[in-house]
């Protein structure tokens, strides 16, 4: 290793005490990969992500086989994770139909994928933004019915590659209705990576003002213009304790060019560690599963720190 694996600890005011990591390599993160990665390698990397100190990890993806080829093996993965105690395993459902087969195995939370723009809600769901939300009525009063937890994901919170910026007051109408569908948490998606913090900021002001607990609210950066972290302790001075990481930094957008995806999980958890503010994840080991499953990649990993740590090659882009 060519750096200390682990960062001075100097605390700041008015932070956390505690931050659940809610981890999405295995969903978000593979779901884009091109080749097929085998149900046995996802699996092995569930388990090492669980040994690694990470208590929320979303595994799969309840969708038609047709629109995520990647994750059509969540038949076959979810029962491989039943031996792993103590960690929730989050799943995604699109519909009723995503929601009976994720009831079948035993999931016990759940995701739904919303939109705050028109745009993006006709191009990922192929439906207005109303007309999601009356899809996903159903879904979580049926999930709710059975106690399941629910989160509910809203994308495009901060910039749309077809509408541009999108205003605080329209993400925090869809955001109040995912939550009088009975969402428990509502995780917000700066898709495209162009959030700054004062953005965020005023976004979660303004949901505050309007009554949404911040207890209720999970940020979801990507680091297309390396903002995800500055973005990230935005947050966290507001308040906000759960935060969205992949990883290695696994997954991207494909709306934005150049896009460098998710906020990487070991970034998050040096940044986190160094301002003494307890995840339960053991740095080292995280670092070495990410380590491990880029070898199965074949490629390595864009997180930063665990090229820190590892010694590893920068990643080129194209």
């Amino acid at each position: 290793m060519t750096h200390t694996a682990l960062p001075m600890v100097v605390p700041a005011p008015g932070l956390p005490h505690r931050v659940r990591i809610h981890e999405v390599g295995p969903r978000d993160g593979l779901q884009n990969e091109q080749s097929t990665v085998p149900t046995e390698v996802k699996a092995e990397f569930i388990h090492r992500l669980a040994a690694a100190g990470l208590t929320t990890i979303e595994a799969t993806s309840f969708v038609h086989p047709k629109w995520v080829p990647q994750l059509a093996d969540a038949e076959r993965l979810f029962p491989l994770l039943d031996d792993i105690e103590d960690v929730a395993l989050p799943v995604l459902v699109p519909n009723d139909r995503g929601l009976d087969r994720a009831l079948a195995l035993g999931a016990r939370q759940i995701a739904v994928f919303g939109s705050a723009t028109e745009a993006f809600a006709r191009r990922n769901l192929n439906r207005t933004v109303a007309e999601s939300l009356a899809m996903f009525e159903p879904v979580v009063a049926r999930a709710k019915a059975e106690r399941v937890r629910v989160r509910g994901y809203l994308s495009m919170c901060f910039g749309d590659p077809w509408e541009g910026a999108v205003p605080v007051p329209q993400v925090v109408r869809v955001a109040k209705a995912l939550l009088d569908l009975g969402c428990d948490e509502l995780s917000l998606g700066d898709t495209i990576g162009v959030a700054t913090p004062g953005h965020v900021r005023a976004l979660l002001t303004e949901l505050g003002d309007q009554g949404v607990p911040t207890d209720a609210i999970a940020v979801h950066f990507h680091d297309t213009y390396g903002q995800a972290l500055a973005n990230t302790l935005a947050a966290l001075e507001h308040g906000v304790s759960t935060v969205d990481a992949s990883a290695g930094g696994l997954g991207g957008c494909p709306y934005a060019q150049s896009a460098t995806g998710n906020l990487a999980t070991e970034d998050l958890v040096w940044m986190l560690h160094g301002l003494g503010i307890e995840t339960g994840v053991d740095l080292r080991q995280l670092t070495a599963t990410s380590a491990w499953l880029a070898d199965q990649l074949g490629r390595p990993s864009p997180s930063r720190t665990v090229r820190a740590l590892t010694g590893a090659p920068e990643t080129t882009t194209t």
